[in-house]
């Protein structure tokens, strides 16, 4: 018996250790465009019908906090909560900031990002415009460089 438990718990360490390996692999830097290679140029033009406004910033902040549920993993100041696998996003990151555009986040809320935790956010718990106002929001966490 106790060596049916030590082979059960060897099996589900290796099980883990490879599906780890594998997510890690999926994304090799937090650079890494989500959007698959194919579609990335036309979604980098992508733009929002939203002139950027405090206004759509603090629906934004609404939805985060709110039905969004963004909060849960991202955290109230946008560094993200410690997770096992790909961490989520900090949205602190001014190099990551400056690197995707508002129609690649887009693209990850309605598609999630495979090989992580984030869910499709966009048709199933927000609309569209509330994802583009909530990408206003994830924007105001930008800090600067130093």
């Amino acid at each position: 018996m106790k060596t049916q438990g030590l082979v059960c718990f060897g099996i589900g360490f290796v099980v883990s250790a490879l599906l780890w390996q594998e997510a890690a692999a999926f994304h090799p830097s937090i650079y890494t465009p989500r959007v698959p290679d194919e579609e990335l140029e036309r979604i980098q033009e992508m733009e929002s019908p939203f002139r950027s406004r405090q206004e759509y910033v603090d629906k934004g902040a609404e939805i985060y906090f709110g039905k969004g549920q963004c909060v849960t993993c991202h955290s109230n100041n946008g560094k993200g909560v410690k997770l096992p696998g790909h961490q989520p996003r900090d949205f602190t990151n001014a190099q990551w900031q400056d690197l995707r555009t508002d129609g690649e986040l887009m693209w990850v809320l309605e598609n999630g990002s495979p090989g992580t935790g984030m869910p499709i956010r966009v048709g199933t718990v927000i609309t569209k415009d509330e994802g583009w106002w909530v990408i206003q929001f994830i924007r105001a966490f930008r800090k600067p460089e130093k």
